[in-house]
Parts: structure tokens; sequence; C-alpha cells
């Protein structure tokens, strides 16, 4: 647990030393590689054979949060998402959104239209191996 001088102060008051986001895969090769190759997200962890899990984390930026996908050795279900499930990563540099889309076309991701209209005129939509959409959106929102 990171120490609690670094935690995340929440509007309530709760402070949260770490942020993670995790979710099941069957194709964790596949999303290594579309998380890491494609987007260049640091893996910070990883762990096999744990409990008939594997798994890899990657870091967002800021050091508290993390993505981490697990795989199970057996028949756990992987829900299919919804097209509005997105992971936003607001990119202001044109130069590296590009660089962006050239990685994410290399390791195979495949571009597709948004599900909310919002994104169209700001941003480009990829699909992991999954079906999670991730947006490379050229401006900031709240």
């Amino acid at each position: 647990m990171a120490d609690n001088s670094t935690a995340l102060e929440f509007n309530a008051g709760l402070r949260v030393a770490q942020v993670r986001i995790a979710r099941p895969t069957r194709q964790l090769d596949a999303v290594t590689r579309f998380y890491r190759d494609g987007l260049g997200l640091a893996v910070i962890g990883s762990f096999a054979g744990h409990a008939g899990y594997d798994g890899v984390m990657f870091g967002l930026p800021g050091s508290s949060h993390h993505l981490e996908f697990t795989q199970h050795h057996g028949d756990s279900p992987c829900g299919i998402p919804a097209p509005d499930n997105l992971l936003v990563l607001y990119v202001l540099d044109a130069g590296q959104r590009q660089d962006l889309y050239q990685r994410l076309a290399a390791v195979g991701a495949r571009e597709v239209a948004p599900e909310n209209p919002y994104w169209l005129d700001k941003s480009r939509t990829f699909e992991d191996p999954d079906g999670w959409r991730v947006v490379i959106c050229a401006q900031t929102g709240v």
C-alpha cells in the first residue's frame, strides 16, 4: 500500500492510497500487447499462477492509478462490454496522438465509431481485444 502522504483526498475527506480498476479477460497476452505496446502504458507488476489466476497491472498517469487485467485458469465468465464502457485518455499533443494511432494500428487494434456522438468531432475510439473501448481525445473534459 502507498505511503499515506501520497493519498488522494475525496470530497468527503476520505483518503485513498491507490485506485486500481480491475477486470477479467480470456486473452491476457493480447490485452497486454494492446495496453503495453499499443497505448504505451507501463507494466508495473504481474503475477502467474496465484490461486489459479495470472495478471498484469499497468500504471496510469499518476503513480496511484492502475489498470489490472486477470485471467483465470478455468471457466471464469467474462461479460461482453457495452459500447459506452470507455477508458478516455486526453492527449492534447497532436504528434503524440498520431504516435498512439500508429502504435495501435501496429498491434491490430480496431478503430470503431463511438456509441455516443459526443466523441465524434474530438476523438478516435479503439477496441481492445475483449471489445472494451479506449477513446483518445484531443481536448480536455470535465
